[in-house]
């Protein structure tokens, strides 16, 4: 089984991806170096890029980053890039984003996650990704999952990903979609 290096220091996102690439060894860049690169790129995927050459620098083994958020249209796809810093805390992030829609109908409040994988091996570089659409609720539903989990509404569930349970919102999950990208493309690799 191939060591792989994940890029996060977010224990919530390192449960799922251990779970979704459970045929691979998964260990946190954190076992090499626990400062996180700035990031500073404008997309998802420059960001994810960004992570997975700072992870295979410190680890010098093959090392995958993820950067991923909320795409909200009556913000103009904000906060986007900047999810995890649209406020201190995840809950006044999420305070923040009902606040921020307070009053719309429920048709103008739709988003969507989306998340971008990153591959660095030192010779090869890939990016792929994926995407979930739902939309913002106007108050949070149930304590599952993480981040903005309680405020999204998915529309391939039919429920909030807060209410979820970890294999339902896997199986359809932005992350979850980009990581069975991810998985293909690095199968491919390996033939």
């Amino acid at each position: 089984m191939k060591t792989l290096v994940a890029a996060t220091h977010n224990k919530g996102k390192l449960v799922e991806m251990k779970r979704i690439l459970c045929d691979r060894k998964i260990v946190s860049v954190e076992e090499y170096d626990d400062t996180e690169p700035e990031e500073t790129g404008t997309t998802f995927a420059e960001n994810a890029l960004i992570k997975a050459r700072a992870a295979y620098a410190v680890s010098h083994l093959p090392s995958f980053g993820d950067d991923s958020g909320i795409c909200v249209d009556a913000l103009g796809g904000a906060p986007g890039v900047y999810s995890a810093r649209y406020a201190p805390t995840v809950k006044e992030r999420n305070v923040k984003l009902l606040k921020a829609l307070e009053g719309l109908p429920e048709e103008k409040r739709t988003a969507h996650f989306a998340c971008c994988v990153a591959y660095c091996d030192g010779d090869r570089e890939f990016v792929v990704e994926g995407r979930c659409d739902g939309r913002i609720l106007t108050e949070e539903e149930g304590d599952g999952g993480f981040g903005y989990d309680p405020v999204f509404f998915s529309f391939d569930l039919g429920k909030s990903f807060g209410t979820a349970s970890a294999e339902e919102k896997n199986a359809i999950s932005h992350r979850g979609r980009a990581l069975a990208a991810f998985a293909a493309k690095l199968a491919d690799l390996n033939k």
